[in-house]
């Protein structure tokens, strides 16, 4: 799309992420207050679906600035470079805000955020070829049946449909979970290391 269109449909995506970033729905709800986190552009190739900025991310505004971010990459075997390039990495939380901590980790994400945002984002990510889906919520909402499992979804990666690929949060909270399902290393990570390098790729 190029010439007028082109602008307008800019200045559109400019003007939605202005009223994202300035979104106080779910104050009320958020023990750290209203501050979204999220990188988004309409040419971007992969999007990671994941589930709620943390403490850090929030602080810095820049998604996955933590040690989830730190293993992620790995998973991904993507250089930072490239994963902070929001014209080939959109990344899109379940919630954009940090919805507080409980006592065994985070909260959730607060539904409402999903609700009123996801939908409009999604139909503007045109030239996305691989969506990553680190946990059950973003799970939940992308894919047309609900696993009835992590471990299942994880496990049964190759069922979902094209374009998809479920994993669990990167989270050390999950280090037990991966040292427990040594296949996820073996079988799980090169398969999604190989679509990544598609999805990205220019061919």
């Amino acid at each position: 799309m190029n010439g007028p269109d082109a602008h307008a449909v800019a200045e559109s995506d400019v003007a939605l992420l202005a009223r994202i970033r300035a979104c106080t729905q779910c104050r009320p709800h958020l023990a750290a207050g209203a501050r979204p986190v999220l990188q988004f552009d309409r040419r971007a190739r992969l999007l990671i679906a994941g589930q709620a900025p943390g403490t850090r991310a929030t602080l810095s505004g820049r998604p996955f600035d933590d040690p989830s971010g730190a293993r992620l990459l790995e998973w991904l075997d993507i250089p930072e470079s490239v994963f902070r390039d929001p014209a080939l990495v959109t990344i899109l939380p379940m919630g954009f805000c940090h919805p507080g901590r409980g006592r065994t980790g985070d909260l959730p994400p607060v539904p409402a955020c999903a609700r009123t945002w996801r939908a409009e984002l999604m139909s503007r990510l045109p030239a996305v070829r691989l969506t990553v889906l680190l946990g059950m919520h973003a799970m939940r909402w992308h894919l047309p049946a609900p696993p009835k499992s992590l471990t299942e979804a994880v496990r049964t990666w190759h069922q979902a449909p094209a374009g998809m690929f479920p994993l669990p949060h990167p989270s050390p909270r999950n280090n037990g979970w991966l040292l427990a399902h040594p296949w996820y290393a073996d079988a799980v990570l090169p398969a999604l290391r190989a679509q990544v390098r598609s999805a990205l790729s220019d061919g």
